[in-house]
């Protein structure tokens, strides 16, 4: 496997939280990958390869949005594959697409289905470019043209929004209120519009993927790890976990998790 991130220009680092690049590099055999849930978004193009969901009758999915998700989902390919993603913080989806977060949550709607004509020609372009390098600059030109100086038209909100999936952690909603100016109530409404998440369940999720990092280290208990990350049981970390993964946590930390291998690479 191949996995690597790029760092985005200044320009965009207020939306973009990196570029990344991910590929096969062993003979063409079954693959199985799992997405977990996410309160982060991700544009994805398929410049090698197709994955498919098990079971899911539907057309080819060569490029499109990954939107914030409550849930994971499985996919699997027979062939060798690359793969281009831009991963996003939830607020760039209004300014990118003109719908609020919350009116796609946990869905993977398809780039030309979103952009139309403008869409169908940035995935051939992104397709058929001749190598990652050429993808990064055309992913960022095309960013750069929607979202510059966007993130001063609600600057509270989307500092509130990072804020929480910077952290890591379970966030206090009332603190998260106070610090950021906002009534509990405005906090709800902006998060839902913007993140497509409620405060609550955007810092769940968080402090969920904060536990992954936590992959490799197979001398860690369970016990350690929900500790570290806020949960007040293991009990309640299990729960969270097998909701936003489908693993149990004992299989992803110290077994061999489906799908994990590119945390290896």
């Amino acid at each position: 496997m191949i996995y690597h991130c790029i760092q985005p220009p200044q320009s965009l680092q207020s939306f973009v939280r990196c570029f990344w690049i991910f590929e096969s590099n062993f003979d063409a055999q079954p693959y199985a990958y799992r997405s977990m849930a996410d309160g982060c978004a991700e544009l994805i193009f398929h410049y090698k390869g197709l994955f498919r969901e098990p079971d899911h009758a539907g057309s080819n999915f060569y490029s499109g949005l990954q939107a914030p998700a409550q849930q994971y989902k499985r996919y699997i390919t027979q062939e060798q594959f690359g793969i281009f993603g831009a991963y996003l913080y939830p607020f760039a989806i209004p300014f990118l697409f003109d719908m609020s977060a919350s009116s796609i949550v946990n869905e993977m709607p398809d780039l030309p289905a979103l952009l139309g004509q403008e869409g169908k020609e940035l995935e051939e372009r992104m397709i058929t470019a001749h190598s990652n390098e050429a993808r990064l600059n055309i992913l960022i030109k095309f960013l750069e043209k929607k979202l510059p100086d966007r993130f001063e038209e609600n600057p509270a909100t989307f500092c509130a929004i990072r804020h929480v999936i910077d952290s890591g952690q379970q966030v206090s909603i009332p603190a998260l209120s106070e610090k950021f100016c906002m009534t509990e109530r405005t906090l709800q409404r902006q998060f839902r519009e913007y993140a497509g998440l409620s405060p609550k369940l955007l810092s769940r999720i968080t402090r969920f993927k904060a536990s992954l990092n936590d992959y490799g280290n197979r001398k860690k208990l369970l016990t350690e790890i929900a500790h570290e990350c806020g949960y007040y049981d293991q009990s309640h970390f299990i729960t969270d976990f097998k909701t936003f993964s489908g693993y149990h946590p004992k299989a992803y930390f110290h077994g061999q998790p489906e799908g994990a291998e590119w945390r290896d690479a």
